[in-house]
């Protein structure tokens, strides 16, 4: 199959580079975390507040690891990379980009990460939370992506460069 699937912190443009990117490659976009929505029939915050971090990680990797489609760009949610078999399953459908942006952008950009449906467990800060991630991006990523200091014109043509 051949899909893109973009994977990064909260806040990095994933779902906004999708729906270009899709444009301009004539795939069909997807956004992991709306799937999630219609399928549960709750918007992220409330599953997190009713299942808490686990369930809401367990609904999302479930969630991912069915997605099934040809010649799309998948936004996932930032916390993806907690799902072992979501991750499995995503890379043998396509190639994953890890869109990859500082700490100090990210957190001009997360003003309101209370109300993104961001995994945060107690007491984490966007730092610890970054920190954390960035391993499993990159451990996953077939493709990195530095987004620092570009705006989204030339992110998509950094994208289009390495695909």
């Amino acid at each position: 199959m051949d899909n893109i699937i973009l994977i990064g912190m909260p806040g990095v443009g994933k779902s906004t580079l999708g729906v270009i990117l899709a444009k301009v490659k004539g795939y069909d976009f997807v956004d992991s975390d709306i799937l999630i929505q219609k399928k549960t029939g709750k918007k992220l915050k409330e599953i997190i507040d009713e299942k808490g971090i686990e369930g809401f990680i367990e609904t999302e990797n479930k969630v991912n690891s069915e997605i099934e489609c040809d010649k799309c760009v998948i936004a996932t949610g930032g916390s993806v990379v907690y799902g072992a078999e979501a991750m499995d399953h995503l890379k043998k459908i396509g190639k994953v980009v890890y869109l990859k942006q500082s700490l100090a952008e990210l957190s001009k950009r997360l003003s309101d990460i209370d109300n993104r449906g961001v995994v945060l467990k107690k007491g984490q800060t966007l730092q610890n939370l970054y920190e954390e991630r960035s391993v499993l991006y990159e451990k996953y990523a077939d493709i990195v992506v530095d987004e620092e200091g570009l705006d989204i014109e030339e992110t998509l043509k950094k994208v289009l460069e390495k695909l």
